[in-house]
């Protein structure tokens, strides 16, 4: 049975658990955006995270795989096209480890964003930049309680430069993403990314926790 996905509601969001990866379907192994694509998600599922994707190709399939090969948790929400010739649809060799289906591409998007706690956007076509712009102005919406967007790659810089020159971007839109243009840049900012969520929910950081742990007078 397909399960009906509602447009994502405000909650309250306070650490970063589930991440999903958007890119482009049209890649296969050989593309280094794969590869980028893998390495992220190995990152993400080596320091505990469940990697999120549409369970397609290119991307999709990357995210899975790197994630598997960290011994991480996956999950793909999909839906199964009919009569939808340009949409890549459910990739066979995309094996995941949970999967939603749904019943369109709208309720398939709006599904990869409601499980979300955050997104890493890659290049890609006109999909990712409907998810891309879905989560975005959902952030906009949502900001103080938004879920972080981090667009990997130094074409991102490029793209954001012309949009905030010939768009009535905000300056809390532009709080809600970050630009990382490798994997080493990634990690800085997803951390930082942890931090700031845990500040907004006055959440102790790690150390923190060490040490009370450690703190004897703490102890029964």
């Amino acid at each position: 049975m397909k399960k009906q996905i509602k447009i994502p509601e405000v909650k309250v969001h306070c650490g970063i658990k589930y991440v999903a990866l958007f890119g482009s379907a049209d890649i296969d192994r050989n593309h280094p955006l794969y590869q980028e694509a893998f390495g992220v998600a190995r990152y993400l599922a080596y320091h505990d995270k469940v990697v999120i994707n549409g369970g397609g190709p290119g991307v999709m399939a990357a995210a899975t795989e790197g994630a598997e090969s960290a011994g991480g948790e996956t999950l793909a929400v999909t839906f199964y096209p009919v009569d939808m010739p340009e949409f890549e649809g459910r990739y066979s060799q995309n094996n995941v480890d949970k999967e939603i289906k749904t019943a369109n591409y709208i309720e398939r998007m709006f599904g990869l964003i409601d499980r979300a706690d955050a997104f890493i956007i890659f290049q890609g076509g006109t999909g990712t930049l409907s998810e891309w712009a879905t989560a975005w102005l959902l952030g906009h919406l949502y900001y103080g309680n938004h879920k972080p967007i981090i667009l990997y790659g130094a074409f991102w810089e490029k793209v954001m430069r012309v949009i905030n020159e010939n768009f009535f971007i905000g300056e809390k839109e532009r709080q809600v993403y970050r630009i990382a243009r490798n994997e080493e840049e990634m990690i800085v900012l997803l951390n930082e990314l942890e931090a700031e969520l845990r500040d907004r929910c006055h959440l102790p950081t790690p150390e923190q926790l060490v040490a009370k742990d450690a703190d004897p007078h703490t102890q029964e």
